[in-house]
């Protein structure tokens, strides 16, 4: 309908003999002012391009309006009505039975319906967790786990070519806290009274590895891993199995671990400080090697390698986002938690620096989370005794529960999980509303087979969907809202917003119940039955893509 109405209202400007202009429709906020609405008389008041002695004559928006809408040549079996409101908006209401028609696309494409090609398979990567292997996901790093998660999906469902990438950190000073922590429990638990690093891991999971090793090695480590190497390894390999363990229980995939020695060991890490002292971009001072940042347009010079030979972390970040556009890729999106924000204008710049367009990095960053209990704050340091691990969270609310919530508010907020909620069975908790609707559905079909309807014939429930038995307020509106599925799920891809997607779905299932409760489904009228089970089948079709999106499971019964 959208489609349509673009290539109309494009040919009504022609014959005024406008300039080609950007027509923008959106749903308007009140039902009661149509389908869609343009602002496109006001966009051509405020721009010259008006070719024409007519057109020129035509200064206040709603006059423009006036004459576009003189202009359209509109199938009224499809648009029932055309208004202009306030002061230019062009207002358009669907015609019931062209509803009615269209919405037989979405029972033709059942899985599919939602897919669009708005990314042009774009090659796009998207890096997110990336979680130092130092410990189990705590229950904070849910956030990024499921916002990664559903722009992935959201991405792919717009027909973007996406790689889901992981960032393997095992380098730096926390790997070796890591490898000081767990040698300082396994000299304990040889009986040395061996002291603890002040800054050291403290969590239980640093015991189990200790004890893991005192059984392998005995006491043999005593004195030869004075580097703690071992430890370190060990650790590492613990922490990132326990890491990957989590993301399998929530279905959250990666299809690239991209590890960051592999900069060092390679050479791109002396590679990108050898390009930089080319282009003048690098110095030395008192030891360090410094990036001539303010020659990129920063406040101040930034050190990229420390007088100790040690690399900061913008200059493996720097090396690794190369990297992603040496691979080939045209988009790249990464997904940052709100300790990030002071680092990424250095690293884009010296990025940009090295010759590559940062304006196709998109940077979302989110903010942090807080867990309620009843009036309890829940705390999740990895560094103190008490873990709040993110399988905690799976195991007391669900995985369900976490993909849902966590994406429920846009990132830019803060976000407070409410523990409680997240388990309550009942319509207060938004993703046991949203399954229920399903199931309810998914009910009423079963009892529909037992009645001998042939669920499976497609070209029974097509025949059967006709303007003559679908054309109640309760349907109509059901139907209008199903088939913002594909703008939705495009729009909520293009601003990287799956929080849109779970309001959406509310409204889908929210608007199911009350047709529900308007509408006897299941009649003794078999063709009003079949058009009836057909919306069903549709509402069903739609929850389910969107849960698929979102990682949500669609039960069939609860």
């Amino acid at each position: 309908m959208k489609d349509y109405l673009l290539r109309a209202v494009r040919e009504a400007l022609r014959s005024l003999h406008y300039s080609p202009t950007d027509i923008i429709f959106d749903k308007p906020k009140l039902a009661a002012h149509g389908d869609l609405t343009t602002n496109v008389a006001m966009m051509l008041a405020k721009s010259p391009g008006k070719n024409t002695d007519e057109a020129r004559m035509l200064t206040h928006p709603r006059e423009i309006a006036e004459a576009i809408v003189r202009s359209l040549h509109l199938d009224p079996l499809r648009i029932a009505s055309v208004e202009i409101a306030g002061p230019g908006f062009i207002n358009f209401r669907f015609a019931p039975a062209a509803v009615v028609e269209e919405a037989k696309k979405i029972l033709c494409e059942g899985k599919n319906f939602g897919r669009t090609n708005a990314g042009k398979e774009i090659k796009t990567n998207v890096e997110w967790v990336s979680a130092n292997p130092t410990g189990p996901l705590h229950s904070g790093h849910g956030r990024q786990v499921i916002l990664g998660a559903a722009i992935s999906n959201l991405l792919e469902w717009s027909g973007y070519n996406v790689t889901r990438e992981y960032y393997f950190n095992n380098a730096g000073n926390q790997m070796r806290k890591l490898g000081e922590s767990i040698y300082a429990r396994y000299r304990q638990l040889l009986g040395d009274g061996y002291s603890f690093p002040e800054e050291g891991y403290q969590g239980e999971y640093i015991r189990e590895i200790a004890e893991e090793i005192f059984r392998e090695k005995g006491d043999s480590l005593r004195e030869t891993d004075p580097e703690r190497e071992y430890c370190r390894k060990r650790g590492e390999e613990w922490c990132f199995a326990s890491i990957r363990k989590t993301l399998s229980r929530l279905g959250v995939r990666h299809d690239v671990f991209y590890n960051e020695d592999s900069l060092y060991t390679s050479g791109k890490i002396a590679e990108v400080i050898e390009e930089f002292r080319k282009r003048d971009l690098a110095y030395e001072h008192e030891g360090a090697v410094w990036l001539r940042a303010t020659a990129l347009g920063l406040d101040q010079d930034r050190v990229i390698v420390k007088s100790t030979g040690e690399p900061t972390y913008r200059l493996p970040d720097i090396a690794y986002h190369r990297e992603k556009f040496r691979r080939g890729f045209e988009l790249v999106v990464d997904i940052f938690g709100a300790d990030h924000i002071a680092t990424i204008p250095d690293v884009l710049a010296g990025v940009k620096a090295l010759g590559f367009n940062t304006d196709n990095v998109k940077v979302i960053i989110h903010q942090m989370v807080s867990f309620v209990a009843g009036d309890e704050v829940v705390k999740m340091s990895k560094r103190s005794a008490k873990v709040y691990t993110l399988d905690d969270l799976i195991d007391e609310v669900g995985a369900d529960a976490v993909h849902y919530f966590f994406v429920m508010r846009s990132a830019n907020t803060h976000l407070e999980f409410d523990i409680a909620l997240a388990k309550e069975q009942s319509e207060k908790n938004p993703v046991y509303y949203l399954q229920y609707a399903h199931a309810r559905i998914a009910s009423i079909l079963r009892f529909a087979q037992e009645q001998g309807i042939a669920l499976a014939d497609s070209n029974l429930f097509l025949s059967a969907f006709t303007p003559e038995f679908v054309k109640e307020k309760e349907e109509i509106d059901l139907l209008k809202l199903l088939l913002d599925f594909p703008d939705i799920v495009e729009s909520c891809a293009a601003s990287y917003e799956p929080h849109r997607l779970t309001t959406y779905l509310r409204e889908v299932a929210e608007a199911f119940h009350r047709f529900y409760h308007e509408r006897r489904v299941v009649s003794g009228d078999k063709h009003l039955m079949l058009a009836r089970l057909a919306l069903c089948i549709m509402a069903k079709t739609v929850i389910a893509n969107g849960c698929s999106i979102l990682g949500v499971s669609a039960p069939e019964k609860m």
